[in-house]
């Protein structure tokens, strides 16, 4: 049985325009215009798709979930935050709408070490490249 390649077309259109309406919305969390983090439902219902549609679609499409590219964002964002320094961790998870200990959980999950122990290697690094070489 052929399968037309429309069907294959719009398998990814969905992918794409998921992912365009997740990088809107986590720069709505990031900038305050959102309060709250959208769920798979959420983003079904901006496409005018059925979640389970768009679940199965994404997977099919990539050969990830949703979900791995919503918190692969997210730890890109995390990451981005933290590097900057000049705002608390705990301010960090309130502004990706998380409890802050919940916050450091996901992170830990993710990175492999806290916010503050990523954080912290960071600066240690970046000090370190640029200490002058002395002989």
């Amino acid at each position: 049985m052929n399968i037309p390649q429309k069907f294959f077309a719009r398998r990814h259109e969905i992918a794409a325009d998921y992912l365009k309406e997740l990088d809107k919305h986590l720069d709505d969390v990031i900038s305050g215009r959102a309060t709250e983090m959208f769920e798979v439902r959420d983003f079904a219902d901006l496409i005018h798709v059925h979640p389970t549609h768009l679940s199965n679609t994404i997977k099919a499409a990539t050969g990830h979930s949703p979900c791995f590219f919503f918190e692969e964002r997210l730890m890109e964002i995390s990451k981005s935050m933290l590097k900057k320094g000049n705002m608390p961790i705990s301010e960090i998870a309130r502004t990706l709408t998380y409890d802050p200990s919940n916050f450091t959980k996901f992170f830990k999950h993710f990175a492999g070490q806290t916010p503050k122990q990523y954080r912290e290697a960071y600066f240690e690094a970046l000090a370190q490249q640029t200490e002058p070489i002395t002989t």
